[in-house]
């Protein structure tokens, strides 16, 4: 876990005094078990629970008054991104609050951790027994059927009335999120073909840096003033430097076979390169394969993570606190809105509008399961991603082909249950509502945030892997491809002495024409035939692919 404790003092010590009765109100429950879990019966009373206390920031208007205020193209603040110090300050909770968590801990005998750069998070450790008193809760042993994985949770906990306001959520509790890490279902195979002869142009039936930059008019010629991309790994995924070599020497030709990245080890992470990932080394060789002399942070995020939420929220408070020259971060993991509770859904999309008010942009991978999710699973309603809902950040679906481009049919997309419709894209959803009448009324949220917010390809990526050429597919491979077109645009605005684009949807949605707009295809789930892509924004494609030179002028390069 991080300990910055950079607002609060980073240690509580309390006293042994005798726990003060105090009236409980409910603050979070589940009316039932989630599907996919079993309850086995009630936790040993001694268990240990690792539990954080998010505390309400005092600050959350104006966190998000700010990130608009610099992120918004016709704003008078437009690019002038705060210190990241200066954007932690923006979450930290009031003097207030702290006196009221402090005081309950106290009378508990609690010694707590302060463990976000913002002093948002604190950090316990309390027996299962303890837990259950001071929050009217049933601590219970729940199964993964799919797994047999076992963890501790409960249905619903209460918090002292006169902590309203004041403690937001104590997490891990209700959300029941999947035991292995949040991978989407990319789907390796053993490269059979011969690129020589497929190929007419620099495009043909599969997907390699040269395709991408002819597609997409990305520059060649290497960076001058570059920022370090971030690529956060989880589940064990390694890249290996000799699968790049083999990469770089097969597509990358003028560019070091020799290349690598800066290893970042969090919450328990480690880097063997003899075990490869095919993830991993995705991730990597077209972030390095497109962002020409752009270096690379590769983040092996571990297992030994409390936050609940895959070390999502470690790794925005990581990079938020530690690397201060990163300004772009990719990620081709997720899971399902509807695993992670509100609260602390609210929280994790509070770190990333911190980090997009200190002008970092943060992009996600939309999830491969259509309409179904991260996933393709049985489902009847629509299944909105996580944390795609999250309006800051940028969330990346799939196309296939060239001839035009359409939409790859796994590439997830649809409406969240948790945001609304934000105002920079309120008229484009509008639109497509519109457009799509009463088609699926009742199975997704019509007032809710869309997503994907932009597209890139995403089938048939030639990669290195595990000392040969696979081919990949899934929304994996178009996080870090547009990724790496925000990092070189970055790179010339740096150079034009301009700032760095930041928070990019406001931004994006004001310039719509500076994307190829994909208007065919669909992303099937939940028994349809889910959502067509089509002309404008659409939750299958976003508002299309990206058009480089369109994208510079947009820039006001």
């Amino acid at each position: 876990m991080i300990a910055t404790g950079l607002i609060l003092t980073s240690l509580f010590t309390l006293g042994l005094s005798k726990p003060v009765a105090r009236t409980l109100r409910l603050h979070e429950a589940r009316s039932t078990v989630p599907t996919g879990f079993s309850q086995v019966g009630s936790a040993d009373a001694d268990t240990v629970l690792n539990l954080r206390l998010g505390l309400v920031s005092s600050s959350a208007d104006k966190l998000v008054e700010t990130l608009y205020d610099v992120s918004t193209p016709s704003s008078a603040n437009y690019g002038q991104h705060l210190s990241r110090s200066e954007a932690a300050a923006l979450l930290a909770p009031s003097f207030e609050t702290l006196q009221a968590v402090n005081a309950w801990l106290d009378e508990n005998d609690i010694t707590a951790s302060t463990i976000s750069p913002g002093g948002d998070w604190l950090s316990i450790s309390i027996p299962v027994s303890q837990a259950n008193e001071m929050l009217d809760a049933d601590f219970s042993v729940f199964t993964h059927e799919a797994t047999g994985a076992q963890s501790v949770r409960t249905l619903q906990y209460s918090i002292p009335t006169d902590l309203v306001g004041h403690l937001q959520l104590v997490h891990p509790t209700t959300t029941f999120t999947q035991p292995t890490s949040p991978r989407f279902p990319l789907n390796a195979k053993l490269y059979s073909g011969s690129k020589e002869q497929k190929r007419q142009s620099a495009c043909g039936s599969d997907v390699d840096p040269a395709c991408l930059q002819e597609l997409y008019g990305i520059p060649t010629t290497a960076a001058t003033n570059p920022d370090p991309i971030v690529v956060t790994g989880y589940d064990n995924q390694y890249p290996d430097p000799s699968d790049m070599s083999n990469f770089l020497s097969k597509y990358r030709t003028d560019i070091n076979s020799s290349t690598t990245w800066t290893i970042v080890e969090l919450d328990g992470g480690s880097y063997d390169p003899t075990n490869p990932g095919d993830e991993a080394d995705l991730d990597v060789q077209y972030t390095v394969g497109l962002a020409t002399g752009v270096p690379v942070y590769f983040i092996s995020v571990g297992e030994s993570t409390s936050d609940g939420v895959f070390g999502f929220l470690d790794t925005a408070n990581y990079v938020l606190s530690n690397l201060s020259d990163a300004y772009v971060m990719t990620t081709s993991y997720g899971s399902n809105e509807n695993e992670i509770s509100a609260d602390v859904f609210s929280k994790l999309c509070d770190a990333y509008a911190s980090l997009g008010t200190a002008g970092i942009s943060v992009l996600f991978a939309s999830g491969d399961g259509g309409v179904s999710g991260s996933q393709s699973s049985s489902c009847t309603d629509f299944v909105p991603t996580f944390p795609s809902g999250c309006p800051y950040v940028t969330s990346v679906g799939a196309t296939t082909g060239t001839s035009p481009e359409t939409a790859a049919d796994f590439s997830s997309g649809g409406f969240s249950n948790v945001y609304p419709t934000p105002s920079f894209q309120s008229s484009d959803v509008s639109a497509f509502i519109s457009g799509l009448g009463t088609t699926y009324s009742g199975l997704y949220n019509a007032s809710g945030r869309g997503f994907p917010d932009v597209s890139t390809q995403g089938e048939n990526f030639l990669i290195g892997y595990d000392g040969d050429i696979y081919t990949v597919d899934g929304t994996s491979c178009s996080s870090p491809t547009f990724a790496s077109v925000v990092a070189l645009l970055n790179d010339e605005l740096l150079s034009a002495g301009k700032s760095r684009l930041g928070w990019l949807n406001p931004w994006l949605y004001e310039n719509a024409d500076a994307f190829n707009d994909v208007t065919s295809g669909d992303n099937p789930g939940c028994s349809t035939n889910g959502f067509t892509a089509t002309t404008g924004w659409d939750p299958v494609t976003g508002l299309g692919t990206p058009n480089y030179s369109a994208l510079k002028t947009a820039a006001g390069l």
